[in-house]
């Protein structure tokens, strides 16, 4: 009996809608439908039960690379991220010599097996030159689906994600190869017209990497990706909602046009995450961390981010003043489906993991439990 929790007095954000003065009951590591008369009652009145987040892109964080890390030092990564709510991560890598993200991919893949993290994202090295951001232009190359299919190998059937310029010689065959594995094929870093964007997503590309970002701006004579990304319903944006990726009239018109059920919040987080302002390396690069904006100290191109998902979810409900529910949506639900995980993780109901974050009325994050325990307690002062 005492392994029941049931936090109760909540607005408790479900599938089906907001429940007010509603209870969430947690059995050991998961969330159940009913509780003994004599479990612990946890009072939650006048905050927010939602679900843990899901990040499908991030690269580190609390000082941690996943890109060069040790294995301590990526735990301490994944638990930087856990510690704002973000529950289930997926680790991305930058671009790298072929050979050593192969390796890292195999380390990577234990700790996948291992729970603590949901698999692998490859943002290049199959990316444009024109559109590289920060990542290291001597190592790029054009995506060729025997060297696609090396890293998903190494990999040992943990890749979740590649971002491809699916514009380049051998990408559409890449997005197919991809497809047929299970992978994601994510379109980004790329300078596609709206045409080879909409031949990509033929080609069964799903996901377009940090929309906007690293891309050909939307015209009127040449649309390019971001119209191609945003009409087409197979396609799940992620947004980077930080207010320095994004201008919110920018956020506004993805959610508008791609509907909550199409957008996933990201953090595209590095090292300096949850860690502090000063100099960090993304793979091979210097980055100049400064009012926990990230720009490469050669070019000033931003560089991932130092986002956590709680920030992401705060400002989307208030400065964006998007429900709350489509905020839920867009950072959990949403990616976990792509993952292919919804089954376990994503939304609070009976049979998943207790993995839940509790946020106050000005949605700052109060608690956070992961398996049904409780990574910050709301009850401690």
């Amino acid at each position: 009996m005492a392994d029941h929790k049931v936090l109760a007095g909540a607005h408790v954000v479900l599938p089906t809608g907001t429940v007010e003065n509603g209870r969430v009951i947690v059995d050991g590591d998961r969330i159940a439908g009913s509780a003994p008369e004599n479990a612990q009652v946890v009072d939650l009145a006048g905050h927010w039960l939602v679900p843990g987040f899901v990040d499908l892109h991030n690269h580190g964080g609390g000082g941690a690379s996943f890109t060069s890390g040790t294995v301590d030092e990526i735990l301490k990564g994944v638990h930087t991220h856990r510690l704002h709510g973000t529950t289930t991560v997926v680790a991305s890598f930058v671009t790298g010599e072929m050979d050593f993200l192969s390796r890292r991919a195999g380390l990577l893949s234990e700790l996948a097996e291992q729970g603590e993290i949901a698999g692998i994202h490859f943002e290049g090295p199959f990316i444009s030159p024109c559109r590289k951001g920060a990542h290291d232009e001597t190592l790029l190359r054009d995506p060729d689906p025997a060297e696609v299919r090396k890293l998903i190998d190494a990999s040992r059937g943990q890749a979740r994600m590649v971002t491809l310029a699916t514009e380049l010689p051998g990408g559409i065959d890449s997005v197919r190869l991809l497809a047929e594995h299970g992978v994601i094929a994510a379109i980004g870093h790329t300078d596609a017209t709206y045409e080879q964007t909409q031949a990509a997503i033929d080609a069964g590309a799903t996901v377009a990497t940090h929309l906007y970002n690293a891309m050909p701006a939307l015209g009127h004579r040449a649309p390019g990706p971001i119209a191609a990304l945003l009409e087409d319903e197979r396609i799940t944006v992620e947004l980077i909602n930080d207010g320095t990726h994004l201008h919110p009239a920018a956020l506004e018109l993805a959610f508008h046009h791609a509907g909550p059920e199409r957008v996933a919040f990201i953090t595209d987080a590095m090292d300096a995450a949850g860690f502090g302002d000063g100099r960090y390396m993304l793979g091979p690069l210097a980055v100049e961390v400064k009012d926990s904006v990230a720009r490469l100290v050669e070019g000033g191109s931003i560089a991932g981010s130092t986002l956590t998902l709680d920030r992401a979810f705060k400002r989307a409900a208030t400065v964006d003043g998007l429900p709350v529910e489509s905020v839920v949506q867009a950072i959990s639900a949403n990616p976990a489906r792509l993952l292919g995980v919804y089954d376990r993780v994503g939304s609070l109901e009976p049979g998943k993991d207790a993995d839940i974050v509790v946020l106050d009325a000005e949605f700052d994050l109060k608690g956070v439990m992961r398996k049904g325990e409780w990574i910050v307690d709301p009850l401690a002062a």
